[in-house]
């Protein structure tokens, strides 16, 4: 049986390849989603930063519709050395003038151990990352750093808007993080 057989059918873990699958609802859905009229820069010259947790659609929870706002996600919606270049290619490039930190409520994130995490990678994969993990210990405090981070940065406009907020999975309303200091 060939690795594209194999990876057809579920495994003994449930998990079933998703690309075809994915890829069908894709022609079924072109006509509606494809977006020939809309300008590349966000109408509504808004960034986010948030978390990719799947449970997380960030231009609805917004009200937001495609085209109004650039949507840059990660792992816990951290502010990486790729956040920053994505933030700043938004503005520089395509006129954002406002940006939106959103943690979520039980990230997994939020207190995970760095340490052990890459420990379990080099026992699985034999390498550890050369990248910062990202953890925290409280989502709060680390949407009010980036807020400062952004605000301090050089690659982001001065007079940028940044706000930041905690999006809550159960209730899908927003709690404003108000800034350090």
């Amino acid at each position: 049986m060939s690795q594209h057989d194999a990876g057809s059918k579920a495994g003994a873990s449930g998990f079933r390849p998703s690309a075809d699958e994915l890829a069908e609802h894709n022609r079924q859905a072109a006509a509606t989603v494809a977006t020939p009229g809309v300008a590349a820069p966000p109408s509504r010259q808004v960034a986010i930063l948030t978390c990719m947790d799947a449970r997380i659609d960030p231009l609805a929870a917004l009200g937001l519709t495609v085209g109004e706002a650039h949507v840059i996600r990660n792992a816990g919606g951290v502010l990486t050395d790729d956040a920053i270049r994505s933030l700043c290619i938004s503005q520089q490039a395509l006129g954002t003038r406002e940006i939106l930190v959103i943690h979520h409520s039980g990230c997994g994130m939020c207190g995970l151990d760095e340490s052990a995490f890459s420990d379990d990678l080099h026992d699985r994969l034999g390498v550890r990352p050369d990248w910062p993990i990202g953890a925290f210990d409280d989502p709060a405090d680390d949407v009010r750093s980036a807020i400062s981070q952004l605000q301090a940065s050089p690659f982001i406009e001065h007079d940028t808007a940044v706000r930041g907020f905690i999006y809550d999975v159960g209730t899908g309303l927003l709690n404003e993080v108000p800034p350090a200091g």
